[in-house]
């Protein structure tokens, strides 16, 4: 494997981690927006209290990808950041106003209507952004992102506007709600609010389901190129895998297995994006750019990897004791 492999396969690493930690982060968003009724608040409360410790945290993921891309593939950055311009700004506006909402409705005035008022951008704003991040994945498979020489094709700019781009987007919105729903049933600490997100969870798994058919269909007819490697070696294995393990999830929720099933749901999805990542090798954006055709120079590669595992080394320990002590059973959030 080649360091500008390597340095691509971290990277993947990377998102599956977003993923499988920050969009449970979103989807607890999306489940504050859609509380409603007589247990409204206390969902509520029990989502804050579940993502309050470390949902800043699991930005870092999300921060380390983007560092690593545009230091080993400057021209795969530059031509993400022009082709899909909107949809990563509105994804940079997405992040700010839910981190301000979340901490303005907690220190909020007891006013009510403030309250509510933070809350609707707080959940709105979790459930724009991993809809546009999804869109943003679909786009730079889909071969409507060209470039001719060191130039972006003005087309490109509609790119992620296509129908299977925004189909993507609509699954990571519902996979990010699922692996809420299936964490917060495993959280909560009272029988009801488990009970609720139990259902919430089972409801999801058969959208999210559906919407996977979808997305599959669409990508046979819109982006063969996709369909083709995703049906063919090595991805077929890990979207079999996921296929396997997402009837073994909802099983797993069925029986009230929760912390079973916590780990199958974060399998599932890990296993999904192996699979992307698996189809769109050797494209970062197809059909024009390649991990080896927009590496940085050896130099810069190799002084990336070296810093990688100082780096491993602080944040990893930092993370597991972050969660240890907040997300344990044992812990107060």
């Amino acid at each position: 494997m080649s360091l500008a492999a390597l340095l691509a396969f971290v990277m993947l690493a990377s998102l599956i981690a977003y993923a499988i930690l920050g969009g449970a982060d979103f989807g607890a968003g999306i489940w504050d927006l859609l509380s409603r009724g007589p247990r409204g608040p206390a969902h509520r409360r029990e989502l804050a209290r579940a993502i309050g410790p470390v949902w800043e945290a699991n930005h870092v993921w999300l921060i380390f990808l983007i560092v690593l891309l545009f230091t080993c593939f400057p021209s795969a950055y530059a031509t993400a950041s022009i082709a899909l311009f909107w949809p990563l700004h509105l994804v940079l506006v997405g992040i700010v106003l839910r981190g301000t909402a979340f901490v303005f409705r907690a220190y909020a005035s007891a006013s009510a209507g403030v309250q509510a008022a933070w809350g609707h951008v707080f959940g709105a704003s979790s459930a724009m952004t991993p809809v546009l991040l999804g869109i943003c994945l679909g786009a730079v498979s889909t071969g409507g992102i060209r470039t001719d020489g060191s130039l972006v094709a003005p087309a490109s700019g509609l790119a992620w506007t296509s129908r299977f781009p925004l189909a993507t987007g609509i699954l990571a919105l519902l996979i990010c709600a699922y692996l809420a729903a299936v964490y917060l049933a495993w959280e909560s600490r009272d029988a009801a609010l488990k009970e609720d997100f139990r259902a919430r969870a089972i409801g999801c798994w058969l959208v999210a389901g559906a919407m996977s058919i979808l997305v599959l269909l669409l990508a046979y007819a819109d982006a063969p190129r996709l369909w083709s490697r995703l049906t063919s070696p090595p991805a077929v294995a890990f979207i079999a895998g996921g296929a396997l393990l997402a009837p073994a999830s909802f099983a797993s929720l069925w029986r009230r297995r929760y912390g079973l099933a916590r780990v199958l749901g974060a399998a599932q999805v890990g296993a999904l994006l192996l699979g992307w990542g698996g189809a769109q090798w050797p494209f970062l954006i197809y059909p024009d750019i390649t991990i080896a055709g927009a590496a940085a120079p050896q130099s810069t590669l190799m002084l990336t990897a070296a810093t990688l595992p100082i780096g491993f080394a602080a944040l990893v320990p930092s993370l597991w004791l972050l969660f240890s002590v907040f997300k344990g059973k044992g812990g107060e959030a």
